[in-house]
């Protein structure tokens, strides 16, 4: 067993750090194609193909469309005991692009897979460079998960765009419904009467909900958005759609909050007469639970390339599909910062910045430290002993599924 002061760690990360650097180029150069042709969810089919070339090009083996995923994609090297992956996202936003910083996400992990393929046979590990599509909708990561992409998995990593260097912050969980209501058509001034009103019901219903607000415990959050409420202004409207979003710190949570919700759109339908279809978007998002050594392990490689992660243990961020990762496996998702000139994720003036020196920096920075951390957990006897005895746990029983 490779002892953790070893000179096979040391040797590890300058062999990982090297290979990362030689595809420096290569790098910077994809994220700045996935930051030009932005694809939004479950339709980057360029975006996935992008990557998935270049691990292809390295020598792994790759599997694309798993799952029933259009554009997810699996890339392997080695055949060790322990399999680290490295999650990559690459959906945009519509209208604004690269707004989230996915592209930095997706180099950083195509980078951080390729620094760790140089050292898999020596550490005995497999590196799985998993392309998640649909981090902004329905969670790619949560129906790789529940697919069984993750099965064989021993812990998971990324790291995420953002403003600053930060790690240990959790995310809110977060979950989705379609919602229309039917009501029946009628003339507006001849026999409006007649008429189930849709238009009625969804404001109803979104009154309802902003009612609730203050009854929500912090950290609980909703919000709507209605995509139709009748055409014709002379005509009762039939049919109303809306989608709405809830978030709170914890699944649990969530579930609770989900219960307050569907009452004040059911109320709405009661109180109309029109009917109420309620249909959940893709799948809910877990809190984020970060794995402590990851994240030290993490800090300290990203202290070697000259940064200074802030602590952000207890803190929230928004939301995130790797949340379902961590409640299943140990997974590390810190951000790694440049230079928006105050720019927020989610605006356009934050997606211009993906493509500056900085956002370079931080693919490359990222990748390196990503590798760092694969092979520190690689040559810790004890954690890697840990993370191995957690993945036997959850391995399916006689033909059972190891996921609730």
């Amino acid at each position: 067993m490779i002892s953790p002061a070893s000179p096979t760690r040391d040797w590890a990360r300058t062999v990982a750090t090297d290979a990362v650097r030689a595809q420096a180029h290569h790098l910077v150069a994809l994220s700045h194609s996935l930051h030009a042709e932005p694809e939004t969810a479950m339709r980057e089919h360029e975006s996935a193909a992008k990557i998935a070339l270049l691990a292809e090009e390295a020598g792994f083996d790759v599997t694309r469309g798993v799952a029933d995923l259009p554009t997810a994609f699996v890339a392997t090297r080695g055949d060790g005991e322990l399999v680290v992956a490295l999650c990559a996202e690459y959906d945009a936003l519509p209208g604004i692009g690269h707004a989230c910083g996915h592209n930095v996400n997706g180099a950083a992990s195509a980078g951080a897979a390729l620094g760790l393929a140089a050292v898999a046979e020596r550490l005995g590990i497999t590196v799985k460079l998993i392309g998640t599509p649909a981090e902004e909708d329905i969670g790619g990561k949560a129906l790789l998960l529940d697919a069984g992409v993750f099965d064989d998995v021993a812990a998971a990593f990324m790291v995420h765009a953002a403003p600053e260097d930060s790690v240990g912050a959790s995310s809110l969980a977060v979950g989705a419904w379609d919602v229309s209501y039917t009501g029946r058509p009628a003339h507006a001034a001849l026999a409006p009467w007649e008429g189930v009103n849709a238009l009625d019901a969804i404001t109803l219903a979104h009154t309802a909900v902003g009612l609730l607000r203050q009854q929500l415990p912090p950290g609980t959050l909703v919000h709507d958005v209605v995509f139709e409420a009748g055409h014709a202004v002379n005509v009762i409207p039939a049919t109303a759609r809306a989608r709405y979003e809830l978030r709170a710190r914890t699944t649990e949570d969530l579930a609770r909050a989900r219960r307050r919700v569907r009452a004040c759109l059911e109320a709405a339908a009661l109180a109309t007469g029109a009917e109420l279809d309620l249909t959940e978007h893709g799948a809910d998002f877990a809190d984020l639970r970060q794995d402590e050594f990851l994240t030290a392990a993490y800090t300290r490689a990203a202290r070697s390339l000259g940064r200074d992660p802030v602590d952000r243990r207890g803190e929230v961020m928004a939301s995130t599909d790797m949340g379902n990762v961590s409640h299943v496996l140990p997974a590390l998702h810190p951000t790694i910062g440049y230079d928006t000139e105050g720019a927020r994720h989610h605006t356009a003036p934050f997606a211009r910045y993906g493509n500056s020196p900085g956002a370079d920096r931080a693919v490359v920075d990222g990748a390196i430290a990503l590798a760092h951390v694969g092979v520190e957990l690689a040559t810790d006897p004890a954690q890697r002993r840990r993370c191995l005895d957690l993945l036997a746990a959850r391995r399916p029983v006689n033909g059972g599924s190891s996921r609730g």
